[in-house]
């Protein structure tokens, strides 16, 4: 490898960024962030699932992720079939040649070893164990930086999650919960340490004081999701779908009735049919949509608003570091540990199950205690931003000893 002493470190970041969901890329701007304040002299480029979004808002090189451009959609003809197939052989030499290039390839967050929601083991998986695999072979530094894990049925699937755990440098986790479900798979966590979500490393935006509350009462963000179950869950996928969006319309007909302005939030470009569909079932001027092009978008909206009922992981995250009050519409166990973690664990609301009548009653009392809860999150994030900083020194010891800022502490684990 080029000595870091003569040349610039090469730095690759990877993943599914600038494919349209917001809690990857702000994972990629915390990422961003420390690698532009501890490392200015690296230079960074991108693979990844939408590389024209990430060069334009990031100003990186970035490349597509995968040959196939329909890799994504479901292939029932020959020719898509013969495509994609086709498109994995042709991803192994992209993928080991993207990777040789480089002296560091870090992972930002997500969820990369888990299935909580639908995934194909010929997907993301396989991708991601292309990347761990030609980064031992090419003994380039794969780092898997804060990301989420879960425990995983499909055996396939589950394998390629365990040995591109195995095969990555280092692994640091969003929750506690992720790195014990890692270790359920067989792999050794004992030098593995949890941080929180990198989300949290973002700016915050200025809101209204630490015991806002608007008199009369103000406005409701909602964040919906297309959430359909998790990768259990194909059998009765729709009919988990439509028990979701039904619950959740007639709660937010609950507080238009009640006279509340409603913010509709999504954090996928896939959740905008959720938001259609509750539109069009409420029919109020009170209900509206936002347009957020990022989760400093998102924190905006939330930090605005009196009380927040999130679904999406990074929605609940944004709500939170901006000190508002937030209820939890939980798909995940990950929803649960982030809201334990923020103190608010005595709000969350299964995703699966929503009663209308049984929210409105954990949203009322949520707002009874709104002064209470947003000094519990003002000290929460306090915390979160000391343990961030943390992670950060950690990461680099790990994976720029060189430049002197720790000792290294790299896991070149024995599969």
């Amino acid at each position: 490898m080029t000595s870091r002493d003569e040349t610039p470190v090469r730095v690759g970041v990877f993943g599914l960024l600038g494919s349209g969901n917001l809690g990857n890329d702000g994972s990629l701007e915390a990422v961003l962030g420390y690698l532009r304040a501890e490392h200015p002299e690296a230079v960074v480029d991108a693979l990844c699932g939408g590389p024209e979004v990430v060069a334009a808002r990031y100003g990186i090189p970035a490349t597509r992720l995968h040959w196939y451009r329909g890799e994504y959609r479901t292939a029932s003809r020959a020719g898509a079939i013969a495509a994609k197939g086709l498109g994995k052989l042709v991803d192994a030499v992209r993928t080991a040649a993207w990777v040789r290039r480089h002296d560091v390839v870090i992972v930002p967050g997500m969820g990369v070893l888990e299935a909580t929601l639908p995934l194909r083991p010929w997907g993301f998986p396989y991708s991601l164990f292309l990347l761990c695999a030609t980064g031992r072979l090419f003994g380039t530094r794969v780092a898997l930086v804060g990301v989420g894990a879960a425990a995983i049925g499909n055996r396939p699937t589950r394998a390629l999650v365990r040995w591109s755990a195995r095969l990555a440098t280092y692994r640091s986790y969003r929750d506690a919960l992720s790195r014990d479900a890692m270790r359920a798979m067989g792999v050794d966590t004992a030098r593995d340490e949890v941080y929180p979500d990198l989300a949290f490393a973002l700016p915050t935006p200025r809101a209204g004081g630490p015991d806002k509350l608007s008199v009369p009462p103000g406005p409701v963000c909602v964040g919906v999701m297309a959430f359909h179950g998790g990768n259990d869950d194909r059998a009765r996928a729709e009919e988990i779908h439509r028990r979701y969006l039904d619950g959740t319309t007639r709660f937010v007909r609950a507080l238009v009735e009640d006279g509340r302005p409603v913010r509709l939030l999504t954090g996928d470009e896939c959740d905008a049919p959720v938001v259609a569909a509750i539109l069009d079932a409420v029919d109020s001027p009170l209900v509206t949509a936002a347009e957020a092009a990022s989760l400093a978008d998102l924190m905006k909206e939330t930090a605005a608003a009196d009380t927040v009922v999130a679904t999406r992981y990074h929605n609940l995250i944004c709500a939170l570091k901006a000190g508002t009050p937030t209820l939890a519409l939980s798909y995940a166990a990950k929803s649960d540990a982030l809201m334990d973690r923020m103190g608010l664990d005595a709000y969350c609301h299964p995703a699966r199950e929503v009663d209308a009548d049984r929210l409105l009653e954990q949203f009322r009392e949520l707002e009874k205690q709104s002064a209470v809860l947003r000094h519990i999150l003002a000290e929460r994030n306090q915390v979160a931003a000391r343990q961030l900083e943390d992670q950060f020194t950690a990461l680099t010891a790990a994976l720029f000893p060189a430049t002197g800022h720790g000792h290294a502490r790299t896991r070149q684990e024995t599969p």
